[in-house]
């Protein structure tokens, strides 16, 4: 194992039901890892122990199951296989660096696909792959039951009422031009905000 590898995972955001935990575990421990767990009303903590190092995995709780949040550094190859698997399996979401030869590679996790990679060494950074924005209905369903729909949904209302002011300085000018922009303008916003609504 190349001993400068190191993965940083930030803005997780994996959701969980008990028996995904228990699994979890009980995998962890067949492969050989040195764990132990607590849990209080609001959060299940699982201590993996990989070499010196001691990471803790945070699972919120949440109405229906548990949601594990927060930024991680792995140093442990087989432990960041896991999490990689499990934001596959589980289609979570993340963005993954990599650090390695004096490179990072950035992923961005959306539902468990990357729609975004990018390489960067020293001074350069290039986007070696991104993925359009199309998303299909299981995806927008799935967007809406996360925190991320909602402030999706407020950046977007905010958006359209900036519009409706532009509009209205607009139609008090008599500018036809701006105004028919703007109506355009709002005509997209107000699909795209039914679309997420729905």
């Amino acid at each position: 194992m190349n001993k400068s590898y190191e993965v940083e995972y930030c803005n997780l955001e994996l959701r969980f039901d008990r028996r995904h935990i228990q699994q979890l575990i009980r995998d962890l421990i067949q492969d050989g890892y040195s764990l132990y767990w607590s849990e209080n009303e609001s959060v299940f903590i699982i201590s993996v122990r990989t070499g010196r190092k001691l990471t803790k995995l945070k699972f919120q709780r949440l109405a229906k199951g548990y949601k594990l949040v927060g930024d991680y550094v792995i140093r442990d190859a087989k432990l960041a296989e896991w999490l990689e698997k499990l934001i596959g399996e589980l289609r979570g979401h993340a963005v993954v660096k990599r650090f390695k030869d004096r490179q990072i590679v950035i992923e961005n996790i959306l539902f468990g696909e990357v729609i975004r990679l990018v390489e960067i060494s020293g001074m350069e950074h290039r986007v070696i792959f991104q993925k359009g924005p199309t998303l299909n209905t299981e995806q927008l369903a799935e967007m809406f039951a996360s925190d991320k729909a909602e402030r999706q949904l407020a950046d977007l209302q905010q958006e359209l009422d900036a519009e409706l002011d532009r509009l209205y300085e607009a139609l008090q000018n008599g500018d036809e031009a701006a105004s028919e922009a703007c109506k355009e303008k709002l005509r997209k916003l107000r699909l795209e905000l039914i679309r997420l609504e729905w």
